[in-house]
């Protein structure tokens, strides 16, 4: 046995064989670090990136809409919400120890603050299953107080945090409903690169302006990086590249103080009124009755709000100023007037109204029961009388009258920009057999002439009509954005003699005729009253109508307002016309008094043996 001090030898190829071994594993192990750090670092930290960075979108806020004058008409404003970070109230073991946590604590919340629970176990599950790293919205739109009341508790709720939200905000609820339209919550237009994890809902226009305008109104998107465990919990968060950038804001054409005049005048009626500039086409006003409150539609349309509006049978969300489509009653005479006179017809020729038109069998009252005579156009313009119009219609015939009415606008989108617009119908020979398989006849002309039969406008198209003969033959296009430049579609190059004759027989209705209660004053005003019958399901009921612009010598403003089921143009749409020109230009004077038993010459019965094909025509 050898001692413990005796020497120990070894040879000297074993300890190179170690060396060996120790040089090839130093080797392999920096070998693979320069390939983990050096040669494939790139895709090892897209990897790590993929597995442990989840990609959150945030929106811009939305941007601001103005009225002409700079007043604010719809907003984008802070909510404030109560919310849950699920990963302060983490469970071990399987999920529904945490789902059954968060639902807890919000009770406890709920109970703590009075206020009732808002969302279900099951949308609590789905958010801790889908998105958990994103903190979960319990409350919406709360008010100071019971934020207040959260911010203060001694009492301590894991996980709970006051939350800020964007919120469309209209400050005038119900005016300009139906022009500056809603938004909705949506998913908001995907950013270009990686995949997006997550989103923040985006406030996105459905209907009018904030449709329309929907694209330079949308905030830009950013980006937030969200770094999460091996569970997927939140353990970070960092800005990515991409900012939020707010949305531009949008400056209408409207004036408020129009605007509030032309829906107070509408209150409690079912029709619509426009007010357009003459001069380049702007829209002062455009309103349709009965409208509905925007703020309902934020934070979100409960379904018993959205049912109400959408079963009820006056149709609040129908923009009728550019959608419902009306026959225009006696309004279009002007328009048979200058096609006439365009057609070389003398204003001076006299036709005598005996108060009832005949035509092979179709019989079209007058107003005036005993007829008015030997009567001319400028006269027969101020009596509104139908059968001289009538006699008119048949002589200068169909394509005189579609012609002007053609390069009025009629028959067509007037381009105005809102979403929806309807084009109305201005009928042709191809029209009537392809539908009503029948041909034209001149009884149609003569129905057409007095602005009933087939013919349905718009109110908006109306307006474009009567700014026309308010600035003696230019066409514009109505905008409502203020940084649009004037579009003149057209001018009709009508003589100015022409041309004034009819607008003095527009003037002469406003001062001697039907149109009297438009008068203010000492403004001078021209006008035209209609009154359509029409039949809705059986029942006979009227459409009444005036058109208007004022002051006669150089028109800043076209008004149209049309109004179902009322009595008259000249009793029930005339005095609202009053009141929308003494908000445009003042109070100087009074409506001109009404006295009962005095007859409405406007008033234009539908013909007492009209074919079913006309009855259905303007049923359209």
């Amino acid at each position: 046995m050898e001692s413990y001090g005796q020497k120990i030898t070894v040879s000297w190829w074993r300890l190179a064989l170690l060396a060996l071994i120790f040089g090839v594993g130093f080797f392999s192990l920096a070998s693979s670090l320069h390939r983990v750090q050096v040669e494939e670092v790139d895709r090892f930290s897209h990897d790590l990136r993929r597995q442990s960075i989840r990609r959150k979108q945030e929106p811009g806020a939305r941007g601001r809409i103005f009225d002409r004058h700079g007043v604010c008409l719809a907003e984008t404003k802070p909510s404030f919400c109560i919310a849950i970070n699920v990963a302060e109230l983490r469970r071990p073991g399987n999920w529904t120890n945490t789902i059954n946590a968060v639902d807890a604590e919000i009770d406890r919340i709920a109970k703590f603050l009075d206020i009732p629970r808002t969302i279900s176990h099951q949308t609590v599950s789905n958010h801790v299953l889908r998105a958990l790293p994103m903190p979960l919205l319990v409350w919406r739109n709360l008010s100071h107080e019971t934020v207040a009341r959260l911010a203060e508790s001694p009492v301590n709720f894991a996980g709970a945090d006051i939350h800020i939200q964007p919120e469309r905000v209209y400050p005038y609820g119900s005016l300009a409903a139906h022009v500056l339209g809603y938004v909705r919550r949506d998913r908001p237009k995907p950013l270009p690169g990686d995949v997006v994890h997550f989103y923040l809902p985006e406030q996105v226009g459905r209907s009018g302006l904030e449709a329309q305008y929907n694209e330079l109104l949308t905030g830009s998107s950013g980006e937030k990086l969200i770094q999460v465990d091996s569970r997927g919990y939140k353990h970070d968060e960092i800005q990515g590249e991409k900012h939020v950038a707010p949305g531009h804001d949008l400056q209408l054409t409207l004036d408020l103080k129009i605007q509030r005049a032309v829906e107070r005048a509408l209150r409690g009626w079912r029709g619509a009124g426009v007010v357009l500039d003459p001069r380049n086409g702007e829209v002062l006003a455009l309103a349709s009755a009965p409208s509905y409150d925007l703020n309902s539609f934020v934070p979100i349309l409960s379904p018993s709000v959205w049912k109400k509006l959408s079963t009820s049978p006056d149709k609040p969300l129908l923009n009728r100023a550019v959608q419902g489509r009306y026959a225009p009653g006696s309004t279009f005479k002007p328009v048979t007037a200058i096609s006439a006179l365009m057609k070389g017809y003398s204003p001076d020729a006299e036709y005598d109204c005996t108060g009832v038109f005949t035509l092979a069998g179709l019989h079209l009252r007058c107003w005036n029961t005993y007829g008015h005579g030997e009567i001319s156009m400028r006269k027969a313009l101020e009596q509104s009388c139908n059968c001289y119009f009538c006699n008119l219609g048949g002589i200068i015939g169909y394509n005189a009258i579609y012609d002007q009415a053609k390069k009025l606008g009629l028959g067509a989108a007037t381009g105005i920009d809102l979403p929806n617009e309807s084009p109305g119908l201005l009928p042709t020979d191809e029209w009537k057999q392809r539908r009503l398989k029948d041909k034209w006849r001149t009884g149609d002309t003569c129905q057409l002439a007095i602005g009933q039969g087939m013919l349905l406008t718009t109110p908006l198209q109306m307006a474009v009509v009567t700014a026309a003969l308010a600035n003696r033959g230019t066409v514009y296009r109505p905008h409502l954005n203020l940084a649009d430049p004037p579009v003149r579609v057209r001018s009709l190059d009508w003589p100015t003699w022409k041309i004034e004759l009819v607008r003095a027989g527009m003037l002469d209705v406003a001062t001697f005729g039907t149109g009297r209660r438009v008068q203010t004053g000492g403004l001078k005003i021209a006008a035209k009253t209609g009154t359509a019958e029409v039949d809705r399901g059986g029942r006979r009921r009227k459409n009444t109508w005036v058109t208007a612009f004022a002051p006669y010598d150089a028109p800043t403003a076209a008004v149209v307002m049309m109004v179902e089921d009322g009595e008259s143009g000249g009793l029930t749409v005339a005095p609202m016309v009053h009141a929308v020109m003494a908000a445009i230009f003042g109070e100087t004077g009074s409506a001109a008094e009404t006295h009962p038993d005095e007859k409405q010459p406007e008033n234009e019965p539908a013909p007492a043996n009209g074919t079913d094909g006309e009855a259905e025509a303007r049923n359209a």
